[in-house]
């Protein structure tokens, strides 16, 4: 007799976001149309071997007409603790965030409490989404490129820039670096 294998539940973003993919009938190659995101880079993300920026979730989230909020907490509620317990979501080695609004369903403007370990220099990881940006630092200094410009920011400066302008965070300081990015989209 055949055992009927139970379906595990979406519980991490690399699994919802296949579903929703699939659910929305896109190839990789058509989402990387839909987000402007590489299909290599796409492919990482549903695999599980990397977890997006903010802002590419944004961008998936968008094409997949999903809220970005809802996106991130839509875990088991095991999961959603543990997470929430640890404070901050891994993106990739250095950098991590924690969503500041998550009950922003459907909203414009999205906040997040952003850290980047120190001398970081986050080589590859840039970013390029419709709308606005504006960081505050919190604490540390931030190094941060927005198309050829290069600023550096430290503690209680400010930057607002059009986000949709290739840009580029680091840390190139001794001591961790905390943000406030607050991110519209349109």
């Amino acid at each position: 007799m055949a055992t009927q294998k139970s379906k595990a539940p979406d519980t991490d973003f690399a699994s919802r976001m296949k579903r929703l993919r699939k659910k929305a009938g896109y190839s990789f190659a058509q989402l990387s149309t839909e987000t402007g995101l590489t299909e290599d880079y796409l492919e990482q993300v549903e695999s599980g071997k990397l977890m997006p920026t903010v802002s590419a979730i944004i961008q998936i989230s968008k094409a997949l007409t999903v809220d970005a909020g809802t996106f991130l907490d839509s875990e088991d509620p095991a999961a959603a603790r543990k997470r929430k317990a640890e404070g901050l979501i891994k993106r990739q080695k250095a950098y991590s965030y924690k969503t500041l609004t998550p009950d922003a369903a459907h909203k414009h403007m999205k906040a997040f409490l952003v850290t980047i370990d120190p001398n970081s220099d986050l080589e590859g990881a840039q970013y390029q989404h419709e709308g606005e940006e504006f960081i505050y630092v919190l604490e540390g200094r931030l190094k941060i490129e927005v198309g050829q410009k290069i600023s550096d920011l430290r503690k209680g400066q400010t930057l607002h820039f059009n986000s949709s302008i290739i840009h580029k965070l680091s840390n190139p300081g001794s001591k961790k670096t905390e943000l406030l990015v607050v991110v519209y989209t349109p």
